[in-house]
C-alpha cells in the first residue's frame, strides 16, 4: 500500500499533503492533551513493533503478499491520535532511510495508513463494542473487525488517488485493490486479535482503559 513516487499527479500529491500535514499537526497537539507517563513507553514498544512487522511479509496467493499495518492494534490500546501520530513517525522513517513510499507521496501514504486507518479502526472498535459487548469474546470480534476494515478502507483511499492521479482507471483499481487487501486484512486481524489477547492475559488493564473510553 505504499505508493512510490510518480504515480500520483501533482493535485493528488498537494492535496494529501495538505490534509496530512494538517491531521498529523492535530494529532500531535490532542496526543499532547491525553498524554500519560506510562503511555510514553506503550508508544514506543507498539511503534518498534509495529515497524518491525511491517517488514515482514504474509503471502496471500500465488505473487501476492501482504503485511501488518498496525493502525488498529495502535488505536485500540492507544487511542486514534496518539496512534495517528506513531503511525506516521513509521511511514516517514520508512519512507526516509529504507525508500519505502515515494516522498512525493507521503502525504498519501500518512493519510491512508495512518490517519483513515487509525481513525476508522478505532470508530468500528466503538461501534463494535456496542454490537458484541466487551467481553472477552464479543471483544475479540470487535478487534477483528477493526483491524480488518482499517486495511479495506485505507487500501480504497489508495485506490482513489491512483484513479485519480490517471494511473489505472477508478473502476479497475478500486475493485482490484481492494479485493487483494480483503484478503489482507483477514491476516491483519488475525494477528492484531492475537497480540490484543496476549495483552488482555499480560497487561489487562491496558485493555480495560480502552474499553472505558468506547463505553
Amino acid at each position: 500500500m505504499h505508493i512510490p513516487d510518480g504515480f500520483l499527479n501533482t493535485a493528488t500529491v498537494a492535496t494529501t499533503m495538505v490534509i496530512s500535514a494538517g491531521g498529523v499537526g492535530v494529532a500531535a497537539r490532542m496526543a499532547g492533551k491525553e498524554m500519560e507517563e506510562k503511555k510514553v513507553p506503550l508508544m514506543g514498544v507498539l511503534g518498534a513493533f509495529v515497524f518491525a512487522g511491517q517488514m515482514l511479509n504474509f503471502p496471500i496467493g500465488i505473487g501476492t503478499s501482504g503485511h501488518l499495518v498496525g493502525a488498529a492494534l495502535m488505536s485500540i490500546l492507544l487511542g486514534p491520535w496518539s496512534a495517528a501520530l506513531v503511525m506516521s513517525l513509521v511511514i516517514i522513517i520508512q519512507c526516509f532511510i529504507f525508500q519505502d513510499g515515494g516522498l512525493l507521496a507521503l502525504g498519501a501514504n500518512i493519510l491512508n495508513m495512518s490517519l483513515i486507518a487509525s481513525f476508522s479502526s478505532y470508530f468500528i472498535y466503538r461501534l463494535s463494542g456496542r454490537a458484541f459487548g466487551h467481553l472477552p469474546r464479543g471483544n475479540l470480534i470487535g478487534v477483528f473487525l477493526a483491524a480488518w476494515s482499517s486495511v479495506v478502507l485505507a487500501s480504497a483511499a489508495c485506490a482513489l488517488e491512483l484513479g485519480f492521479s490517471g494511473v489505472v482507471p477508478l473502476g479497475v483499481a478500486l475493485p482490484a485493490i481492494t479485493g487483494v487487501h480483503a484478503l489482507i486484512g483477514i491476516g491483519e486481524g488475525l494477528i492484531t486479535a492475537v497480540v490484543i489477547s496476549f495483552v488482555r492475559a499480560v497487561r489487562p488493564d491496558l485493555i480495560k482503559s480502552r474499553v472505558e473510553m468506547v463505553r
